[in-house]
């Protein structure tokens, strides 16, 4: 492949991830909206633990926020991070952040304190963080431990901060779930090595 072909398919691949991203990010900003107008009916999409009808919940309790600054306050990182992610191909991303969610959100109904009610994207912003963060250690690629170093650098701080348990009105179980899940993600999403200095994207 040239140089140039090469080029084409990086631009075309960001491209894509920031389309991807923009329209994840208004479709978390249009459903708030149709939260407040229907009088917050769509809160009832979070997570409540061990109760098994809760259980059908997990994937859309991602994506429902309680309030406009919720929702403002998870933009910007789920932006940059599901960008970053999504920049090695928009079917790879989707199954890390389909394995994030089921994962975080199974968590959440099995360790969170009874009668909560847990939604939104910051488990799965914390999981791409843990999955930027180790996945070029995982596949030995320079770029992506430069990016992870970068990330951990300049995000780490407000990471650590959300997995503190004495926020009142914020999951930390939920963050420290999809930390962990992520993180695994970037083991079991990790592209091989095919052939001498060549790694499969």
């Amino acid at each position: 492949m040239s140089g140039t072909e090469l080029g084409w398919s990086q631009g075309d691949r960001a491209k894509a991830a920031a389309k991807l991203m923009v329209g994840w990010v208004a479709l978390l900003w249009l459903l708030e909206v149709v939260d407040v107008i229907s009088g917050h009916a769509l809160d009832s999409l979070g997570i409540i633990p061990r109760e098994p009808s809760e259980l059908i919940d997990i994937v859309p309790a991602a994506f429902i926020h309680f309030g406009f600054a919720h929702v403002a306050a998870n933009t910007v990182p789920l932006l940059v991070f599901g960008f970053l992610a999504a920049l090695g191909g928009i079917g790879r991303f989707a199954a890390i952040s389909a394995l994030i969610i089921v994962a975080d959100g199974l968590g959440v109904w099995l360790i969170s304190p009874a009668h909560t009610n847990t939604a939104g994207a910051s488990g799965l912003i914390f999981g791409l963080f843990g999955f930027l963060l180790v996945s070029g250690f995982a596949e030995r690629r320079p770029l992506g431990i430069v990016i992870g170093l970068l990330v951990g650098t300049v995000w780490g701080g407000s990471i650590l901060f959300g997995l503190a348990p004495t926020q009142s009105g914020v999951s930390w179980q939920a963050h420290l779930i999809g930390l962990v899940a992520g993180v695994g993600a970037a083991f079991v999403f990790r592209r091989r090595a095919v052939g001498r200095g060549v790694v499969q994207a």
